[in-house]
């Protein structure tokens, strides 16, 4: 059980990298290609549902999966216990700079006005 719940923490988070690969070499090479057009493209397009929809389930869950696992490992080596720690360290901050830098900048680009077009691009 212990060995389970640690693969699926780590598969988790090897989705949750991936994804940020493509968006970040895909989807934001899109977004910046023609502004204000691609901009204006890219909000019809995540009308209904955007990225963050995935990150708000699945973000969230492999915090608790590796807090689990640290839990379930605590007894192990301190060795162990380290390196999960710093795991579900290091998955923490990586959510702490995702509201302190993704948010405000999806907020540039997808919901305020089109005007500030240097905003946008500097986003």
């Amino acid at each position: 059980m212990k060995q389970v719940i640690l693969f699926l923490s780590l598969a988790l988070a090897c989705g949750l990298l991936f994804t940020n690969i493509y968006n970040s070499m895909i989807d934001a090479k899109s977004w910046g290609t023609d502004i204000p057009g691609s901009i204006e493209t890219a909000r019809e397009y995540f009308k209904a549902v955007n990225p963050g929809n995935f990150f708000r389930i699945f973000s969230p869950n492999n915090q608790v999966l590796a807090l689990v696992a640290l839990v379930l490992f605590w007894k192990s080596s301190l060795s162990v216990r380290i390196y999960l720690g710093i795991t579900l360290e290091l998955y923490v901050l990586s959510e702490l700079f995702t509201f302190a830098y993704f948010y405000p900048r999806n907020d540039i680009m997808f919901k305020n006005s089109l005007t500030d077009i240097d905003a946008i691009r500097k986003a």
